[in-house]
């Protein structure tokens, strides 16, 4: 069993989406594809899946699955266009259904229905997918969001928000759904895993002191490094100093647009009638 794997990481909003295939069938699957979006124009474009596909493509990969380790707050997924090119199944985690129901009633979108059916394919803890001859082993791992999952494929975990590069430390939890608790036990699971599993972040955003973006680490640096979660930290000091953190950040540039398209799995909202389509702007008034 050989899996390969190739990173494109997306600078304008610091995210990682992978290509990972099964080297004896050349089965393949796109993990958190982004979708460009231009936010002072509104304009949306596919160049960065659209080099994705063409990778696949130039190494006669057949792309299919998209997997999102969740609903994305700070991108908008490509997730329907790569199924629309390829025929490839959206899979994202089962409780995506909360998420929905949320953010659906926020926006008004009539035409969610939150029972996960804009989606492929909702997994569980301990499903199992196939990638080829490659099994993908699934991790309920709740925390950033309700519905986030960890992807198993080979030696290697596709994380998420979850955790970051050690210098950086772990996901926020203060959007709907998260939780500190959750988030503190979710990573400890990952950090039960054998000690030179690669771990394969969904961001990187770089602190202060370097200079190279960076998305894999491994099991052992973290439990070494992570300046938040290292090994020793007690969950009430993690879940107090995250909360501490949370309250401070302010909300994803993307957040509002994002997450209108992601719980649709990628796809626009439908065409008003004028033929036109349209994102949401909830007004909050001071």
């Amino acid at each position: 069993m050989t899996v390969h794997q190739q990173a494109f990481f997306h600078q304008p909003t610091f995210t990682v989406t992978y290509l990972v295939w099964d080297v004896a069938t050349k089965a393949a699957a796109v993990i958190d594809p982004v979708l460009d979006y231009a936010p002072a124009s509104a304009k949306i474009s596919t160049g960065s899946a659209d080099v994705v596909l063409k990778v696949a493509a130039d190494h006669g990969l057949d792309i299919r699955s998209v997997l999102e380790t969740h609903a994305h707050a700070d991108h908008l997924s490509a997730g329907d266009h790569i199924r629309r090119a390829t025929g490839a199944t959206v899979v994202i985690g089962a409780h995506i259904t909360e998420v929905q129901a949320h953010f659906a009633a926020l926006f008004e979108a009539d035409d969610v229905v939150p029972d996960g059916s804009a989606f492929g394919r909702l997994v569980g803890d301990g499903d199992e997918l196939a990638l080829g001859e490659t099994p993908i082993r699934v991790m309920h791992t709740p925390g950033h969001t309700a519905a986030c999952v960890t992807y198993l494929i080979g030696d290697a975990a596709y994380i998420g928000d979850t955790l970051f590069m050690p210098d950086y430390g772990t996901a926020r939890t203060d959007f709907p759904g998260g939780d500190a608790v959750a988030l503190y036990r979710s990573i400890r699971r990952i950090l039960a895993l054998p000690a030179e599993t690669r771990l394969f972040v969904g961001h990187d955003y770089l602190p202060e002191g370097r200079k190279t973006f960076a998305w894999e680490t491994t099991v052992a640096e973290q439990r070494a490094e992570n300046v938040h979660i290292h090994d020793g930290v007690a969950e009430d000091t993690f879940v107090a100093h995250r909360q501490a953190r949370d309250a401070t950040l302010a909300p994803p540039a993307l957040i509002l647009p994002s997450l209108q398209v992601n719980i649709r799995a990628g796809a626009l909202p439908p065409a008003s009638a004028n033929g036109r389509v349209y994102l949401k702007l909830p007004v909050t008034q001071a």
